[in-house]
């Protein structure tokens, strides 16, 4: 079976994780503030916090910027749940901006209709998570634009989007967010097995993220209640969680930072591949993104015919390509729908859901598969 993604792992980066395992440090050392310093140089920002998933570093973005019951946060519904639970945890209001019908991204059109109607009701968003699908990024500037007047705080879900770049910037740079979050779950442009991770420019955020992840806890004296009673002393001064990034991960991570450069290019001619392999098919192939460089996470073809695409989903499967569908809209969750959402809510968004198929697409994929692949899928496109 072709994985419609996979992990790269060198001797270099067994290496890395190995020297980790022999060192005097397993959880917190000099690993995890050594990639979150990488990180933040190669996005050109000044903060990173490495978290233990970037569904950690979504729920304490959301904390940072104070988001509580009674607030409201709006999102995308083509993404993983994450995206909207993250708000969950915190206690606000989820609600959805559709999205673009030919990229499957939050839609700056229906954006600004949903601000404009949201304002005359008095029920504006405090913070916006705009989803970086596939690794294409939003129309960030525009978004910006249209939620600074109402100063609705913005964070980028990039957990596609770690390599890619927006107006000459590295997505992750926070040019027109608060914060941005990146995902290392194994199938992800790098990994450290699971992991995440929160940039930003803001010195205050920071801060208030690395206590947020680390149970509220402090060291430092100048954010303690009362001196210091020795080196030994602590202080919890808020209700935190245990979201920490482990150093074996960290190292990981690193040794993979060092390739992500190359891991994007070779995405990148693998979809050169396919725009030449799967034309004249009855389908859609993904676009570049006009406005900057795609990470290329994944390769969503969207099917003319959408009563056909359990059909060639399941052809696709028995030939032994391991495809998979981004995403489910989060608002038809069973969860989300006992909330009040209900199928109809979201149109576009429900559109391209019932449209895509991800084809195989990682940094290791060969052009022999790549081959394979296209044969079994024109073939599955002709019954």
């Amino acid at each position: 079976m072709i994985p419609y993604g996979r992990q790269s792992i060198s001797e270099e980066d067994i290496q890395a994780v190995v020297d980790t395992l022999k060192s005097d440090f397993l959880t917190q050392g000099p690993a995890v503030p050594a990639f979150e310093k990488a990180l933040a140089t190669y996005c050109n920002v000044p903060h990173a916090v490495a978290t233990n998933s970037a569904t950690s570093a979504l729920h304490i973005a959301c904390l940072a910027l104070d988001v509580k019951a009674g607030d409201r946060v709006w999102t995308s519904s083509i993404s993983f749940v994450a995206s909207g639970n993250c708000a969950l945890y915190c206690g606000a209001t989820v609600d959805f901006v559709d999205v673009e019908p030919d990229t499957g991204l939050m839609s700056v059109k229906a954006l600004a209709a949903k601000l404009q109607q949201a304002a005359a009701n008095n029920t504006l968003p405090k913070v916006l998570i705009p989803v970086h699908l596939a690794g294409h990024s939003c129309a960030m500037q525009q978004i910006s634009t249209l939620c600074r007047p109402y100063g609705i705080r913005i964070i980028e879900d990039a957990s596609h989007a770690i390599g890619g770049s927006y107006l000459q910037h590295k997505i992750g740079s926070c040019q027109f967010s608060d914060i941005t979050v990146f995902s290392f779950h194994p199938v992800k442009i790098i990994t450290t097995a699971e992991g995440g991770m929160a940039l930003t420019k803001d010195l205050t955020l920071a801060a208030r993220m690395q206590l947020l992840r680390s149970h509220g806890i402090t060291r430092n004296p100048e954010d303690m209640t009362e001196v210091s009673h020795g080196p030994w002393y602590y202080q919890q001064v808020e209700l935190g969680l245990n979201y920490r990034m482990t150093d074996l991960q960290a190292a990981l991570g690193l040794s993979q930072l060092k390739r992500l450069d190359t891991f994007v290019a070779k995405r990148l001619a693998a979809v050169a591949r396919y725009r030449s392999l799967l034309q004249n098919l009855p389908l859609d192939l993904p676009e570049e993104c006009p406005a900057g460089q795609s990470a290329w996470h994944l390769y969503i073809i969207k099917l003319h015919d959408e009563n056909r695409r359990l059909a060639v989903f399941e052809a696709l499967r028995n030939a032994g390509i391991g495809v998979n569908v981004h995403y489910i809209p989060i608002h038809t969750q069973p969860y989300y729908q006992q909330l009040g959402f209900q199928w109809g809510d979201l149109p576009q968004a429900e559109d391209f859901y019932s449209r895509i198929i991800s084809l195989p697409l990682y940094a290791d994929l060969t052009a022999e598969q790549q081959h394979q692949v296209a044969s079994a899928l024109q073939d599955a496109c002709k019954e």
